[in-house]
């Protein structure tokens, strides 16, 4: 059996080199694990706002009675039941990372995180676009806010935008790191 066997040599420091300015650059480091982005304690931060907010524009705007007469309320109820089963599923996501210490910066699971962040944060941002345009047409163009759930209607659209406001950073952070890579 030949079989190297290990042996320590000490070794000198080998003097430094005179470098021309442009060599004297240090390398470059690429951080894969910024705060924010998936596994991270500020990536579920976000994960659980978007939740919150996007179930909360769900329940309130799902709790008034004529929400299914206007064709943007119905768009919101979907749009933010889409970003809270996501936000949530994500959320799960990031909390299992972290407790098995495992980073999610790979290509393809970014790329579907990135994808994914997009549609549901366009989607919710869109619904809340076009109820605030509906509620703003009953409010101040009809003056029917008497016999509608104006204030509902407000809440829920307001509660939107905040959910998309907590979407778009994930979604940045994703696709920066997707186009750093």
């Amino acid at each position: 059996m030949n079989v190297s066997h290990a042996s320590v040599h000490p070794v000198e420091d080998p003097p430094p080199a005179t470098a021309t300015p442009v060599e004297n650059h240090p390398p470059r480091v690429r951080m894969d694990d910024i705060e924010g982005m998936p596994g991270t304690l500020l990536g579920v931060a976000l994960r659980f706002f978007q939740f919150l907010f996007a179930a909360a524009a769900l329940s309130v705007m799902a709790s008034t009675s004529d929400f299914p007469s206007v064709t943007a309320f119905c768009y919101l109820v979907a749009a933010t039941g889409l970003q809270s089963l996501w936000s949530l599923a994500l959320a799960a996501v990031d909390v299992y990372a972290i407790m098995v210490k495992r980073s999610l910066q790979n290509r393809r699971l970014v790329s579907v995180f990135a994808i994914g962040d997009g549609l549901t944060s366009t989607l919710t941002f869109a619904a809340a676009c076009a109820s605030a345009g509906i509620t703003v047409l009953i409010d101040n163009d009809l003056n029917s806010c008497a016999q509608n759930h104006c204030v509902q209607f407000e809440t829920s659209t307001a509660l939107a935008f905040i959910s998309w406001f907590a979407a778009l950073p994930s979604f940045l952070f994703n696709f920066w790191s997707l186009a750093s890579r």
